[in-house]
This record gives C-alpha cells, sequence and structure tokens, in this order.
C-alpha cells in the first residue's frame, strides 16, 4: 500500500472513531432503555470498525 493510501485511510479511522465518540455520548445524554443500549453497541462496532481501519493503515 502506497504513503497516500496508508494517509487517506488513517484519517477516515480517526473520522469514523470520532462519529463512535459522538455515538456515545449522544447515547449516554440524551437516550435512555433500549435506545441508549442499541446506540451504545452500534457505537461499540464502529469504533472496532475505526480501530482495525487504523492497524490495516499502520501495516
Amino acid at each position: 500500500m502506497d504513503a497516500m493510501t496508508k494517509m487517506w485511510l488513517s484519517i477516515a479511522a480517526i473520522l469514523v472513531m470520532g462519529v463512535s465518540v459522538f455515538l456515545v455520548t449522544f447515547a449516554r445524554t440524551k437516550t435512555k432503555g433500549i435506545v441508549k443500549g442499541i446506540l451504545s453497541l452500534l457505537a461499540f462496532i464502529v469504533m472496532l470498525t475505526g480501530f482495525l481501519m487504523g492497524l490495516v493503515s499502520i501495516t
């Protein structure tokens, strides 16, 4: 993978992790009940995706 592709992938990973932080913050402050659990689970999945994207950009 060339350097520019690694750069774009790492930037995308950072943005995806930012989305997950927004999701979990929104879930914990504005929602309750089952919606809170679903949004938190979705945020975890999105954060895992961002982590894997970052891992791929390193290698």
